[in-house]
């Protein structure tokens, strides 16, 4: 089993930078892929970016070449770099961990909120 806790969220304003860091526990973490997804007010859940456990990676069409997930097994982290931010990107950020083929997550965490400011 993983636990997940999410960090490094906050406001910032349209432009700037943010990096959230989803740290967990549990000896099998290297073995998961992890995702991050968000979910803005009145909206569903959405797929923002994901890491497998042997490095690939998959980004949502809007955070291409803005937003960059990277992992570090060693620290039991990964991390979402995200520049560029923009108003739309308002959510609360979730990080969860599963299977990155069949897009499945078992493991969620509690989530860290993002606010862009225009």
């Amino acid at each position: 089993q993983v636990q997940l806790v999410e960090s490094g969220g906050g406001l910032v304003q349209a432009g700037g930078s943010l990096r959230l860091s989803c740290a967990a526990s549990g000896r099998t973490f290297s073995s998961y892929a992890i995702g991050w997804f968000r979910q803005a007010p009145g909206k569903e859940r959405e797929f923002v970016a994901a890491r497998s456990s042997v490095g690939s990676a998959n980004y949502a069409d809007s955070v291409k070449g803005r937003f960059s997930i990277s992992r570090d097994n060693a620290k039991n982290t990964v991390y979402l770099d995200m520049n560029s931010l923009k108003p739309e990107d308002t959510a609360v950020y979730y990080c969860a961990a599963g299977n990155f083929y069949r897009g499945i997550y078992d493991y969620w965490g509690q989530g860290t909120q993002v606010t862009v400011s225009s």
